[in-house]
């Protein structure tokens, strides 16, 4: 019986063994009428886990903690989901507010912020426990408060942020989470829909739904205000239906130029990211809805609202010209590169399906089953600024 006791060690030590998973090659995809969300592995294709209950996710997004441990979803219902990826279960959930549009990690990893419609505002919650750190209401007038849009990580400490009913950019220090340092921008052009901010933290650029151009907002230097830049472009066209807001979060940066999307056209506008003026029009099949960057800048791949929604276009940065047209399924709606860009995985979401590109070859991998998938987030955001 003693001979026993080693070997039944040893058995529940390799079990042990064999359960330990890396987190760097993880990832969440959203099920967005399951209301749920799969933990996948993006080096073996492979479907870990389902994690089930986690309210509206129509448009939900995701953070991850600095570890890569953790997924922070943020639900249309105000809804912020805590999932453990390596035990592959839900931690901890909370409803925060009656409408949410999502949400982003602090420097340090510390804090969530998450931006809401309803009531108007940012709350900031310790990522460790979900406990309310700060709450901060997104009042413009007496007894106004606007939706919450754009909101992100920057350098600092700091969280940045549009009021859409005021036409502000909001920033919001938390250095010392007990007193919130807020600088308030006014007049920045009418109904700020999303945001970016450069891949180095300097920039934060707000699109405008209500005017031509974009609002600009130098995170170095915030004693200079916000600048206007595009104001002229499509300012005496015919206004177009807008089938569906571009996500400025996709918005691609490559060598010297800025990809972005433009509102209702079928144009992807290309700006010197030194002067911020255009360089020129590329025009697309579609309505662009994600223009986003291969992570070598060498690519960049555009999807399109509804009706031109199963097609995507890559255009290739050397020469800004279109290079390829592909029709990889019904509903295209989101993408995610690889780490280092190898790869792209596309959710479709009318067929149900994950596919899976080389991004060199343009070559069909393989696909993966998805209940209406839409967001697709891999870990490796867990060390980039403004995601």
């Amino acid at each position: 019986m003693n001979k026993l006791f080693p070997l039944l060690a040893l058995f529940f030590s390799l079990n042990a063994y064999a359960d330990l998973r890396a987190s760097g090659d993880l990832g969440i995809v959203i099920e967005r009428e399951n209301s749920s969300a799969l933990i996948i592995n993006t080096s073996t294709h492979k479907q870990l886990a389902k994690i089930d209950q986690l309210g509206d996710l129509s448009h939900a997004s995701v953070v991850f903690s600095r570890d890569q441990r953790y997924a922070f979803v943020f639900g249309r219902d105000g809804g912020l989901s805590k999932i453990d990826l390596l035990q592959d279960k839900l931690s901890q959930r909370i409803i925060q507010a009656g409408n949410s549009i999502g949400g982003a990690i602090s420097q340090d990893g510390r804090l969530i912020a998450v931006s809401n419609y309803e009531p108007g505002g940012v709350k900031v919650f310790a990522a460790d426990t979900l406990a309310l750190v700060a709450d901060i209401p997104a009042e413009y007038a007496p007894g106004k408060r606007s939706k919450v849009v754009g909101l992100i990580d920057a350098p600092g400490q700091r969280f940045v942020f549009s009021l859409f009913d005021a036409g502000e950019i909001w920033t919001l220090t938390m250095k010392n989470p007990q007193k919130p340092v807020i600088e308030k921008f006014k007049a920045i052009g009418k109904q700020p829909y999303d945001a970016l901010i450069s891949p180095e933290g300097r920039f934060y650029i707000a699109g405008l739904f209500g005017e031509p151009g974009l609002a600009l907002l130098d995170l170095w230097d915030t004693a200079g205000g916000v600048k206007r830049i595009l104001p002229d472009y499509g300012k005496n066209d015919d206004k177009l239906p807008v089938y569906k807001m571009p996500h400025l979060e996709g918005w691609a940066v490559a060598g010297e130029h800025i990809f972005v999307p433009a509102i209702g056209k079928h144009e992807v506008l290309v700006i010197d990211k030194h002067d911020w003026k255009l360089i020129k029009t590329i025009p697309v099949l579609g309505q662009p809805v994600f223009v986003m960057a291969r992570p070598d800048g060498r690519q960049v791949w555009v999807n399109f609202a509804f009706p031109d929604n199963n097609q995507l276009q890559i255009i290739d940065a050397k020469d800004d010209h279109i290079s390829n047209t592909l029709t990889p399924g019904k509903a295209v709606l989101h993408m995610e590169f690889t780490p280092r860009g190898e790869q792209v995985w596309i959710a479709l979401r009318d067929d149900n399906q994950l596919v899976i590109y080389d991004t060199e070859t343009l070559q069909e991998l393989t696909r993966l089953p998805a209940q209406k998938p839409n967001g697709i987030f891999f870990s490796a955001r867990a060390h980039r600024i403004g995601m």
